[in-house]
């Protein structure tokens, strides 16, 4: 079962877990960093969403109208250490991951906390109505990749290179090569990671990276994932809380019972079954 293998995965090293072209050294997990983080509990960065009540916003405008956005606003969210969006084009996860990059002070184009890079403002007015509950003593740091807006970054990310080292040619490699290298490189240590639909950038092989930078990332319990995706594949990022998005709102869900894998279960074992009715 793809469930079982992902979670037996070992935790890759991310110096390795992508193309040897331009190598990424990552820093050595202490021995101690599972015990600890399980020690220090509650150390990732945000613990719970909510709408501020300084700013409430208008239930009968978009984004408010969508049902997800709607149930969150009302009730708020409680977080873990990682969560997984998933949902059909148009059920709101991407607004969602969004707004929580935008209200954790990352750019909505993606980058860090420092990143200002800003073509065209297309985002939704949510993040400035969201409040994040953070954990004392969590990390500030983070990072938002988003598979669409990648090659404007990458140019970004050209005109304004760091100081300390020289940074890796991105558009000399292909879209998911080059992905997956930037999560490497930028993904270390502690951090809120945010990520939206990053399987459009990747192969099966890709995707299973991914998964191990991660896990890797995860494994001391002072970093957090947040990730919407339409792949079976990555939503089985193991300890991950599944949330299935849609007209009900958000609703918790084992990875086995996800409409997702249920339908590309359908698929491969009878793809002619769908290909008949195009």
């Amino acid at each position: 079962m793809l469930l079982q293998a992902v979670q037996r995965m070992p935790v890759q090293n991310t110096s390795t877990a992508v193309s040897t072209r331009y190598r990424v050294r990552a820093p050595a997990v202490p021995t101690r960093a599972v015990t600890m983080g399980r020690m220090a509990m509650h150390r990732f960065p945000v613990r719970r969403l909510e709408e501020d009540p300084a700013h409430v916003l208008t239930r009968t405008i978009w984004p408010a109208v969508l049902p997800p956005v709607a149930q969150i606003l009302d009730r708020g969210l409680d977080l873990g250490p990682a969560t997984i969006l998933v949902g059909e084009n148009g059920s709101g996860k991407s607004t969602l991951v969004e707004a929580v990059a935008l209200a954790y002070g990352l750019s909505a184009e993606g980058g860090s906390t420092g990143a200002r890079h800003s073509t065209r403002a297309t985002e939704s007015v949510l993040a400035d109505h969201l409040r994040l509950i953070r954990n004392v003593g969590a990390t500030r740091r983070g990072y938002f990749l988003r598979a669409e807006t990648m090659h404007g970054f990458y140019t970004y990310l050209e005109e304004n290179p760091r100081m300390d080292r020289p940074d890796i040619p991105f558009h000399e490699m292909s879209h998911g090569e080059s992905f997956l290298e930037l999560a490497a490189d930028r993904f270390r240590g502690r951090g809120l990671w945010v990520l939206d639909e990053p399987e459009s950038a990747l192969s099966f092989s890709g995707c299973l990276r991914l998964l191990s930078v991660l896990k890797g990332l995860l494994a001391d319990g002072r970093s957090q994932v947040i990730m919407s995706t339409h792949s079976p594949l990555l939503a089985a990022l193991p300890g991950a809380e599944i949330l299935e998005v849609g007209t009900w709102g958000l609703r918790r869900r084992t990875w086995e019972d996800l409409d997702l894998v249920e339908s590309w279960r359908s698929f491969l074992s009878s793809p002619e079954r769908f290909l008949r009715h195009l």
